[in-house]
C-alpha cells in the first residue's frame, strides 16, 4: 500500500526496471490505503519485490 501516487507509481517502476511482474490495482477498502492503490504480484515475487522497493527507498506498506 502506498501513501502517494507518486510511491505507487514508483514502485511500478522499480519493480519493471528488475524484471518483477507486478501491477497497479485499486487497494480494498480495508486495506487504509491513502492514495487507493495496490501494487500486486505473484506470492513467491513478493520478497523479492519487497527487497527492491527497500533498496530504491520506496516507501510502502504490506497488505495480507
Amino acid at each position: 500500500m502506498f501513501d502517494t501516487t507518486t510511491a505507487a507509481l514508483w514502485a511500478e517502476e522499480v519493480a519493471e526496471a528488475h524484471g518483477i511482474p507486478a501491477e497497479l490495482v485499486s487497494a480494498p477498502p480495508e486495506s487504509d490505503a491513502k492514495c487507493d492503490l495496490a501494487l500486486v504480484t505473484r506470492a513467491e515475487r513478493a520478497p523479492s519485490l519487497e527487497h527492491v522497493l527497500g533498496e530504491e527507498g520506496v516507501p510502502f506498506r504490506r497488505w495480507a
